[in-house]
């Protein structure tokens, strides 16, 4: 509903994906005064930490910061492991049993974490993540269930839980279809060429085609009838 920010601050998740990006979007549609963060965890694929600076300069965010960990406790995966190849050309059977080997050990519990005692500093109680239901499936920390438990934690682990403060964690992409998200793109004008979904990217940032974040892209922005101009660009 636009206008239920009410200018209230607002922590938000940014990859410098599509999803993440237009979950951006919608928060800024909606009246928050969204303050960016991106994680630097040590992922492979760093491209994507300039196209998040790009897209919350871009759609107007009221800052965009960047904090850094220290990787070696969540390696493991192909993510992060240079001694480990990110799979290519799965099927969508494959693509829907099991966690990938993109799977990185709980982080959206650090990303989350994170975001959370930033949102503490702001005074702000509302945090926003742009986990999918086209995620959720292997990736056990896209799950609603797990959000909720977040939002438990955060109000039993925080000076401002215990206060009598509620944390909410917003995922208005949960239950979107990839095409679905592809339209809002649009609809909150967001530029998709500004984004990086591809976890295998090459020296110039452009995307492979191939992993399962270029795949389900692609599906996407076809189930959505547009033309892709990240893929146009590269």
């Amino acid at each position: 509903m636009k206008g239920e920010g009410a200018g209230r601050p607002a922590v938000v998740l940014l990859s410098g994906g599509l999803d993440s990006a237009t979950t951006l979007g919608l928060a800024l549609g909606q009246g928050y005064r969204c303050h960016a963060l991106t994680v630097d965890y040590g992922q492979k694929h760093n491209a994507e930490l300039d196209c998040a600076a790009r897209v919350a300069a871009a759609l107007g965010a009221t800052s965009h910061r960047v904090a850094r960990i220290d990787p070696g406790g969540i390696a493991g995966s192909s993510l992060t492991d240079t001694a480990m190849s990110v799979a290519k050309d799965r099927t969508d059977v494959e693509i829907g049993e099991g966690i990938p080997d993109t799977y990185v050990p709980a982080r959206n519990t650090l990303l989350l974490s994170l975001a959370l005692g930033y949102a503490e500093v702001l005074r702000a109680l509302d945090l926003f993540i742009g986990v999918n239901a086209v995620d959720y499936s292997g990736y056990p920390d896209c799950r609603p269930e797990f959000l909720s438990a977040f939002e438990n934690l955060a109000r039993l682990a925080t000076r401002t839980g215990v206060e009598g403060g509620r944390f909410r964690v917003h995922a208005p992409l949960m239950s979107w279809s990839k095409g679905r998200i592809v339209q809002a793109a649009m609809e909150v004008g967001l530029d998709p060429a500004l984004t990086l979904s591809c976890y295998d990217p090459d020296d110039h940032g452009r995307p492979c085609g191939r992993c399962d974040a270029c795949i389900l892209r692609a599906r996407g922005f076809a189930d959505a009838g547009v033309e892709d101009p990240a893929i146009r660009k590269a």
